[in-house]
């Protein structure tokens, strides 16, 4: 018999829908043990934590998760303490708000918290995030870069995520912002990795056994670069236009697939033949 794919990750591209239909979130519950999920949200990511915590905890009360608590740790020493760490040994799946990525990282990045975080998750604990909470998830996230243009080789500005899917570069708000450009230039960088855009109000939910499903309104963008032929990303002007050949698109709507571990994807017919 088959081995179940069990859930490690759900990764949203920002702006889900909260008001309608609330399928990602309500996924999210789903995954989490329905009547039995107890979720932590975390609000290191945002500006106005109190807002978006009460928000997100009605939410998930409203979809019928059985404990809800909002966690904001705004300093590294926070971060480190036991009775903080201590608060996650409960929780059934642990949710990233959204905000600036960077912040996710640098307060929390090495931390015991991060730490608690990755046992968890190797524990069978799902981890979920949006926006800023889904491109801390990879080793390396981007953080900056330029929109809505043809891709420059200076523009873009990447920093460390917190590594819980390796191999990766995950960038939202994806069409909805014009990302293209700047997810080929990450990857241009990093040609082993592939490269993860997701649209907002869309999600992929990755298994244990690194496949994902898209779920959600929009489309996932899949770049892989692994049989890049050639390109202009280490040469000597760096504001001139980005080359780049041979690269590999997959654009996956909801009901399809992507197998990151032989970089293939799974459509409607490769879905229906299981």
């Amino acid at each position: 018999m088959a081995r179940e794919e069990k859930t490690r990750l759900i990764i949203i591209g920002g702006g889900e829908d909260k008001r309608a239909d609330k399928e990602i979130l309500k996924e999210i519950v789903y995954l989490s043990g329905e009547k039995n999920a107890h979720i932590a949200v975390v609000t290191t990511a945002t500006n106005y934590p109190l807002e978006v915590g009460e928000e997100y905890k009605r939410i998930f009360y409203e979809l019928g998760a059985d404990k809800v608590e909002t966690i904001n740790i705004v300093c590294r020493k926070e971060a480190n303490r036991r009775q903080i760490t201590r608060t996650l040994e409960e929780t059934t799946c642990i949710f990233f708000v959204g905000g600036d990525q960077l912040r996710i990282s640098s307060i929390l990045g090495g931390t015991e918290f991060h730490n608690q975080i990755k046992r968890r998750l190797e524990e069978g604990v799902i981890i979920a995030g949006t926006s800023a909470g889904a491109s801390m998830m990879s080793e390396v996230m981007v953080v900056d870069g330029e929109e809505e243009d043809a891709p420059r080789k200076c523009t873009l500005k990447m920093a460390p995520g917190m590594g819980l899917l390796e191999e990766v570069i995950i960038d939202q708000h994806f069409n909805q912002r014009g990302r293209i450009g700047r997810l080929l230039g990450a990857v241009a960088q990093n040609p082993q990795t592939i490269g993860i855009g997701i649209d907002e109000d869309t999600a992929i939910i990755v298994s244990d056994t690194r496949e994902i499903s898209v779920i959600g309104s929009g489309v996932v963008t899949i770049v892989d670069g692994r049989e890049i032929d050639y390109t202009n990303i280490s040469e000597q002007y760096p504001n001139e236009p980005l080359a780049i050949t041979n690269v590999k698109i997959d654009i996956l709507p909801t009901g399809y697939g992507y197998n990151l571990l032989n970089r293939q994807a799974i459509t409607q017919f490769d879905i229906d033949k299981k």
